[in-house]
Order: C-alpha cells, then structure tokens, then sequence
C-alpha cells in the first residue's frame, strides 16, 4: 500500500506494522441489530470467544455467549444502550465456546445507519490482558513520574517527546521547553556534537551505551560545572520497528566533586613529595630555583619565576622586612609554551627593580602570599615590571596571579612568581597553602645553596691564594699546569701542585690532594704546601721528605693527603720519585705508547709510621712527566682501571704542545657536574744541559 495524504491537513498516512498495542490487546469487534441478532463479527472476536462468524451471525448474542443466571441482566443493560442511555463499559462473564466462563472487558456504544436503523457495537477484550497493559502503563507513568533519575524520549529524529520532572529540575527547564527540540537547541552548554554522536551510534546499532560520562553546565545552574552519567537505549515496538531513544541521566555531581578533590589531593601529596627529591639535589643556587620552577610548572602554575632579593646574595647580610621597592635578581623562569608571558619574565640573572605597588613586593616585605584569583585588566601595571610586562600579559590571557613569599630561617629571600594563561581555573585558597609549603621546602634549599656558595667562594679564593704563581723558569724542563675547581654545586678543594727551584738546577715537582672540601681542606693544603716548600730547602730524598709530611699531616686533626714528589736533575736526566698514596704518574717518550709508572705507592699522608720508597726514573730529552690528583680520572659510574686506561689512550699517538695537552686532558676527563677539584702538572725534558761548573 502506497501512503497517501489527508486532504485536509496534508499529513501522511502512514501504515502500522503488526504487532502495536492492538495488536496486543487483540480487540474484538460484533455488531448486533436492534434484535440483539449478531449481523458483523471480526476475526478477533473468533479468537476471544472461539466461534466462527458462519456460527455467530445471524443468532442472538444473549444466547450464544451469555450463561441463562445472566440473560436478564444483559438484555437490561442492551435495551439501555440502544435507548439512548449512552455507551457502556465494564467487566462481563461470558461463555466461550469450550465451555469455559471468561472475564471480558467490554466497551458497548448504539450506531445508527443512514436509514435511522440502530444497531450496537461491542469492542471486547480478555480482561486479564488488558489489566496486564493498564498495570504496566500506570507502572510506567509512575516510574517516570516520581523517578529521581532524569528520563527523556527522543523520537527517531533525536527530538525530546517526553522528560520526567527530575530532568526539568537537573537541566532547569520545563518539560515544554524541550519537547520537539534537540539537545543542541535545549542545551547549548553541553557538548551537543559528542552527545548526538552517541545517540545516533546508539539509535543506529541498538547497542546501548551505559553510564556515559559527561560534564558541563545546565540553565539550572549555569556558573558551576556538573557531572552526570547518562545511558541510552534504542526504543522498537514489539514489530521491532525503531521507535525512538531513551535516556536516563543521573546526577554524580557531588561524587564528581568528591573524586576531583581526593584526585586533587593526591596530586597535591605527589608534588610535596617529589619537592624533597626534586628540590635542592645539589647546592646550586640556579639549579635549585630551576628545580622549584620545574616542578609547579605546569602542575600548579602556566607560567613560574623564581627571584630572589640582590641583598640576600651578598656574604653575611640579611634582606630584612625593609620598605619601600625591592630589587631582585631572577633565577629561573619556567612555562608551558613560549609566548608573551614568558618575554614578560625577567630573563635569569637579570637584576629589575620593582615599585612598593608591586604585588611581588608587597609579597616579600610583608613575608605573606598574595593571592589575586580572578586578574582583571587594572591589576596588570601591579603585576608587571613596568607597562611593556603588562601588555604583554595582557596578550598571554594572565587571569589568576599567586605571588609567595620563600622564608628560610625566619628571612625572607626572595618570592615564587605563579601565573595561570592556560589552565581555566583561578589559584584558589588550597593553591596558596600547597605553593607556601612548596616555597618553604624549597626556601631552604636555596638558603643553603647561597650560603654553600659563599663559604664556596671564599674557600677558592683561599685556594687560590694558597696556590703557587706561575712557576719560574725550571731548568731543562718546560712546565703546563692546571688547577680546576669542582663543579659550581660543590666545595673548593684541597689540590695543589708545585715546582720548587733546588740547587744544582734540579727541580721538586709536587702534586697533592687533601681528603675534603671546603675552607678546612683548603687551608691544610696551605699548610702541608708550606711544608713541602720548606723541606725541599733540605736537600732531602723524595721519600724523606714524604715521611716528614706525614709526621706533619698527622699532627693535624682527622687530616689525611696523597701526594707524589719528584725531584728532576737535567744534568743526569735522572727524576727520583716517591709516592704517598698516589695515583700512579704517567711517562711519555716521543716514540711508543705512554705508561704508567709502577710505583711503591704507598700509604696516605697522615696515617703514620710509614715507609716510604724512593725511585728512580731516567728521563731523555722530549720525555714527558705527567703528575695530577684522582679528580682527572675518577667517576662514580667507571671503574678507575677503565679511567686510567681512557687517560693513556689521550696521550697515545703524536704528541700535542704542552698547553694543548692540559687542556684536552681537562676537556675530555672532566664533567661538568664532577664533585672533585683536580691538578695537574707536566714537564716535558728540554735540551740536555751541561753539568754544574
């Protein structure tokens, strides 16, 4: 059958499969005459009562489906009807064919024809059936009714036919205002593309989806975010024609919030904790501030700076509360991405000057957070150095701005500078106490980091006054030395070299290493230095002299040194060498590979009662003699055999100038973090010189 259209409305007639609600209710339909005779019988009424119409038509319904105790009651009740009393509905017992008393739900109503003939139709149904469907119908209008979960029908368009009173409460809205439109036209908070997406996956395979997992904003609270887990379930009519979609919505706002904030919490713990393994790994001011910046970028902040007040750096002065602007110098800046509020930043090791207005000042003179959490256009200029900074915040989209104070020891050092462009939210109350805490952990760090620098500072530059000018002109050798601190992050220590002019043109060639660092190792090495000077002037043997410094380095407190002496004469080309717990010295000849040499070696200065050795080592014009402390060669991660061997195979092949040779051995040895100093020496043997007069 072709649909066709209602010539008065225009709308399409459009056919119902088997199996609708009639269908269900299987309604019979007879019609008798004014007699009471059946004249019209349906298939379905066969199906109810079990006659055939050629046995049905024609005989009085009384008769045929009524019991004789109830004749009388049913011809009252039909004489009413075809009086004009009007329709009559209700309950029946009537015979069916087998014999049996069935209960019918019936629905009587008069007709009457073209020709003023009445007759009386009856639509009838088994009662039990229908009591079923009235059940489930009240059922259902109850569920959806009272539930408190959000429930809504969607016709095969994906337009609301139906919401229950919890979704007009959950998305603010009456049920008037969704019905025929779509969530994009009902609800433009949401994501409507990821919502009707799943409709339609939903409405096109019969899959349901459950507890799908959404958030945004409803017109019944627009200024806060809610979360609800939403299920969807194709809707088909007993034919299995797709009818439309459900859904319910339930409201896990409150849960939502209550796993963001335990997630939150946990973040939070996370970040404290790794600020104890992150923060302060070594005692570098600059890497200790990059550490703080790294760590709340981007966890806590977009965009992080780390600055501290110029007065603190210097040795032995506190910044104090003051008034009045403040001056700092910026250690670290860290961001998400590169952009204007990164340019906005004082760039690392840059000194600025900042107002009393100034929020970071106010921070630091009053030694408390200042929090703005929402950033409007007129709190940039208090924001930014000057009005450059505030444009280009402005360009970055800064809305929340947390300023902390770093306090160590009761003295305010400097502040942590946070901003947020990215992330939506604005620092809140929990922000300020986790950057406090992290301030504070890290305030330490870098209060020690700048007095660690300090005693650095001095101890190098005692070591350095300890150490011995450029060497004077040594007899038939040819001399390059180095000394090189430890790394930035680490003490001065106690390495030294010399050469010592001695009669006779011979020369003492010395290298040591006290066991420490700082200004303790630094002195004794001035004083086993001073030591070694003065006994040189005894014209005593290598090993002797060893021994007296040993009896010295006793006498002082915990102190133990290593040591190789050397005393050269160019006239015999003879060295004679003694060790004190040295590392081995290297021998170089213009042909063949470099060895080291194999020595007594000794004990370290210090121990005590101890014999030391005395070799002698002949030396030819071009030989080499490299000399040089553990801190050329050991590492944490290598073995010192494989160290050592790494060392020959630098000096192996055609030998470089002196000075080029101190300075490959520094670059290719050494590391940039390494904790140890290290001094070397090397001599290289000139043209024989004739012997004394």
């Amino acid at each position: 059958m072709t649909a066709s259209s209602d010539a008065s409305s225009g709308a399409p007639l459009t056919p119902s499969g088997p199996g609708g609600l009639l269908d269900l209710l299987g309604v019979a339909a007879a019609v008798l005459d004014a007699d009471g005779r059946i004249v019209l019988w349906s298939p379905q009424a066969q199906d109810l009562f079990g006659w055939s119409a050629e046995e049905a038509l024609g005989r009085y319904a009384a008769k045929l489906l009524v019991r004789e105790e109830h004749v009388d009651q049913v011809l009252e009740l039909f004489a009413k009807v075809m009086g004009g009393a009007g329709p009559w509905a209700g309950v029946f017992p009537v015979r069916h064919k087998d014999g049996s008393t069935r209960l019918i739900e019936f629905r009587n109503m008069r007709l009457q024809d073209a020709h003023g003939g009445l007759y009386a139709l009856g639509l009838a149904t088994d009662m039990g059936v229908l009591r079923g469907v009235e059940r489930d119908l009240a059922l259902s209008v109850r569920l959806v009714a009272q539930s408190p979960i959000g429930l809504a029908v969607f016709d095969p368009q994906l337009r609301f036919v139906l919401v229950n009173p919890a979704l007009e409460r959950i998305n603010g809205l009456p049920a008037a205002h969704h019905l025929g439109r779509t969530v994009r036209e009902t609800l433009p908070f949401l994501d409507a593309d990821d919502v009707e997406a799943v409709m339609r996956r939903v409405l096109a395979t019969g899959t349901p989806r459950l507890d799908h997992y959404t958030t945004g904003r409803t017109p019944a609270d627009p200024d806060h975010d809610h979360a609800w887990l939403v299920s969807y379930y194709r809707l088909d009519d007993p034919a299995g024609r797709v009818i439309g979609l459900a859904t319910s919505v339930l409201d896990v706002t409150e849960s939502h919030l209550a796993a963001t904030e335990a997630a939150k919490t946990r973040r939070r713990l996370v970040l404290i904790a790794e600020a104890s393994t992150r923060i302060g790994t070594t005692l570098d001011l600059d890497r200790t501030a990059r550490e703080l910046a790294d760590l709340v970028v981007p966890e806590l902040a977009d965009v992080a700076a780390v600055d501290v007040l110029d007065s603190v750096l210097e040795p032995r002065t506190s910044a104090g509360p003051g008034t009045g602007p403040a001056t700092f110098r910026a250690l670290a800046v860290r961001a998400t991405r590169p952009g204007a509020a990164v340019q906005a930043a004082d760039p690392p090791g840059e000194i600025a000057k900042y107002d009393a207005d100034r929020l970071v000042t106010r921070s630091v003179r009053t030694g408390r957070p200042v929090l703005v959490a929402r950033v409007r256009e007129q709190a940039l200029p208090r924001i930014a150095r000057d009005e450059a900074g505030a444009a280009l915040l402005a360009e970055a989209g800064l809305h929340s701005y947390l300023a902390v104070p770093l306090i160590a020891r009761g003295e305010v050092l400097g502040a942590l500078d946070l901003k947020r462009t990215d992330n939506p939210l604005p620092f809140d109350e929990d922000d300020v106490v986790l950057a406090g805490e992290l301030a504070a952990r890290a305030a330490v760090c870098i209060d020690n980091a700048r007095w660690y620098q300090s005693q650095r500072n001095t101890a190098l530059t005692l070591q350095r006054h300890l150490l011995p000018r450029p060497p004077p002109h040594a007899a038939g050798l040819e001399l390059a030395y180095r000394y090189q601190p430890a790394a930035a992050a680490s003490e001065a220590g106690g390495d030294w070299f010399d050469a010592i002019p001695l009669g006779g043109d011979r020369t003492a060639l010395v290298v040591g290493d006290v066991m420490g660092h700082g200004i303790n190792a630094a002195a004794t090495m001035g004083r086993l230095r001073t030591a070694t000077s003065t006994l040189t002037g005894l014209d005593l043997d290598p090993a002797q002299v060893l021994r007296h410094l040993d009896r010295t380095t006793a006498d002082l407190d915990d102190v133990i040194a290593t040591c190789v002496y050397a005393v050269f004469d160019p006239h015999r080309q003879q060295c004679r060498i003694a060790l004190a717990g040295h590392l081995p010295p290297v021998h170089l000849r213009p042909t063949g590979p470099p060895e080291l040499l194999d020595l007594p070696t000794g004990t370290p200065l210090g121990i005590g009662d101890t014999a030391f050795r005395t070799t002698e080592l002949d030396l030819r014009t071009g030989d080499r003699l490299l000399l040089y402390t553990d801190g050329l060669v050991e590492t944490r991660d290598q073995p010192i055999d494989a160290r050592l061997d790494h060392l020959l195979a630098l000096l192996t092949g055609p030998p470089l100038p002196l000075e080029a040779t101190a300075d490959r051995l520094l670059t290719d040895l050494r590391h940039r973090d390494d904790e140890d100093d290290v001094a070397l020496l090397i001599a290289e043997v000139a043209e024989e010189t004739e012997g004394p007069d």
